[in-house]
């Protein structure tokens, strides 16, 4: 009888001995399972910011500043052109030196970015003796970007896992130290980064602790408060 009885208690005891090993537990893996979910999700809203910095690189360069919305960058990747330099040949060749020199004393009467043209198109020719530097335009789709299966413009202003929430960006020209200079940032916060990781609470402890540091509560690059050189807060 008092067997009996002491193997009640027993039973009765492991319920409450197995929950809370099983909250121990759960209470251990919270924090690492927020935090790779949260790794891989950040390492992808990283790489889209990037392709955001390098596309408003190349828009500057196009225009003297930055694209103000993300439509705007979709049109310069879908539709715009950039400026590349094309160089042929080495002026250490003396052979394509002479050779050039020669066509150059032929068609004396062209001149700078002319003499290059009239030199590119006997390039493409056949005329491979050459050396010179040719100014061309080439769409943007055909020089960003390319071999990167990853990247779709389509999707370039949506955040993340974030079932629709939009990339927040903005770009403006500050006057610094008498210099106009063009900015821009692109964010996205983590409220919808991580959205549907759970604890949620976790999220809330990060934004509190990047808030009680001035930090941007998510991932941030470029600044429109004054030049950093388009860095990225991860960087």
């Amino acid at each position: 009888m008092k067997q009996s009885v002491i193997r009640i208690i027993c039973a009765v005891l492991v319920i409450p001995i197995v929950l809370l090993v099983w909250l121990t537990v759960q209470s251990v893996m919270e924090p690492v399972n927020f935090n790779k979910h949260r790794a891989y999700r950040e390492n992808v809203a990283i790489q889209q910011l990037k392709d955001i910095r390098d596309l408003q690189v190349a828009y500057k360069n196009v225009n003297g500043r930055y694209a103000s919305t993300l439509d705007s960058l979709k049109l310069f990747y879908n539709e715009g052109k950039m400026k590349v330099v094309m160089s042929v040949g080495s002026k250490d060749d003396s052979l394509a030196m002479a050779n050039t020199d020669k066509f150059k004393k032929k068609f004396r009467n062209l001149k700078g970015e002319k003499l290059n043209e009239k030199l590119h198109e006997l390039y493409l020719a056949g005329e491979n003796n050459l050396v010179f530097s040719i100014t061309t335009e080439i769409p943007v789709k055909d020089t960003l970007f390319l071999g990167r299966t990853d990247f779709n413009v389509e999707e370039l202003a949506i955040i993340p896992f974030s079932k629709g929430d939009s990339v927040l960006m903005e770009s403006t020209i500050k006057t610094v130290s008498g210099v106009k200079v063009p900015l821009f940032e692109a964010s996205m916060p983590f409220k919808s980064l991580l959205k549907g990781i759970e604890p949620e609470q976790l999220r809330i402890n990060l934004d509190a602790e990047r808030e009680d540091q001035g930090r941007y509560k998510g991932l941030q690059v470029g600044s429109i408060s004054a030049p950093n050189n388009n860095a990225g807060n991860w960087e």
